[in-house]
C-alpha cells in the first residue's frame, strides 16, 4: 500500500499528498540532525570518561549528564521522520564528522573537550535554525519540536562558553 492508498489521508498540511516534496526535504533534514544527535552521543560518552584531573571532573558530569538529552532528542527526531511517512536511518547510513570531538592527545587537555562541544553545539543550532527557517508555515508541529531542542542546544553552548571562559581568565586557553 503506497502512500496514497491509505484512508482517511489528510487532504491539507504536511502529511497531505500534494506536500511530499516538502515532507521528503524534512525528512532528510531530520536525518542529518538525528545522527548528529547520535554522533554527539557517542562523543559525550568518549569524552565524559577519558578527561583525566581534578579540573576535568566537572566537564565530565557536565557531559554524562548531557548525554541522555542528546538521546532524547535523536529519539525525537527519529519519531518526527517516521510521524512524516519516513524511515528512520539505520546505522550503516551513518558517516562521523565530529574530528574536533576526538579524544585528546594528552587526557588532561580539557580546553580540547571544552572547544569541541562549542563547536559541535554551534553545528546544531546552525541545522535547527535551517529547519525552523524551512518548516515555516510548511509545518509548524516538526518546526515545533525543533525550536525546543534548539533551545536546549543553546544552553549546552553557553555553560560551555562559560566553561571556556573559566579557563581564558586563567590564561589556560
Amino acid at each position: 500500500m503506497t502512500t496514497s492508498e491509505i484512508p482517511n489521508r489528510p487532504t491539507a498540511g504536511i502529511l497531505s499528498d500534494d506536500r511530499r516534496e516538502e515532507r521528503e526535504q524534512i525528512i532528510e533534514m531530520l536525518k542529518r540532525a538525528y545522527f548528529m544527535e547520535l554522533e554527539t552521543v557517542m562523543s559525550y560518552v568518549t569524552n565524559s570518561i577519558n578527561p583525566d584531573g581534578v579540573r576535568a571532573q566537572e566537564i565530565k558530569e557536565s557531559l554524562d549528564e548531557d548525554v541522555q538529552e542528546e538521546l532524547g532528542h535523536a529519539q525525537q527526531f527519529a519519531n518526527r521522520i517516521k510521524e512524516l511517512y519516513g524511515v528512520v536511518p539505520g546505522s550503516l547510513e551513518f558517516s562521523a564528522e565530529q574530528d574536533f570531538l576526538q579524544p585528546a592527545t594528552e587526557q588532561t587537555d580539557i580546553v580540547h573537550v571544552i572547544k569541541g562541544v562549542i563547536k559541535a553545539e554551534t553545528g546544531a543550532i546552525e541545522h535547527y535554525s535551517k529547519i525552523v527557517e524551512f518548516c515555516d508555515g510548511v509545518d509548524l508541529v516538526t518546526q515545533d519540536m525543533v525550536i525546543s531542542i534548539q533551545r536546549d542546544e543553546e544552553g549546552h553552548r553557553r555553560l560551555f562558553e562559560g566553561f571556556l571562559r573559566e579557563y581564558q581568565a586563567e590564561g589556560r586557553a
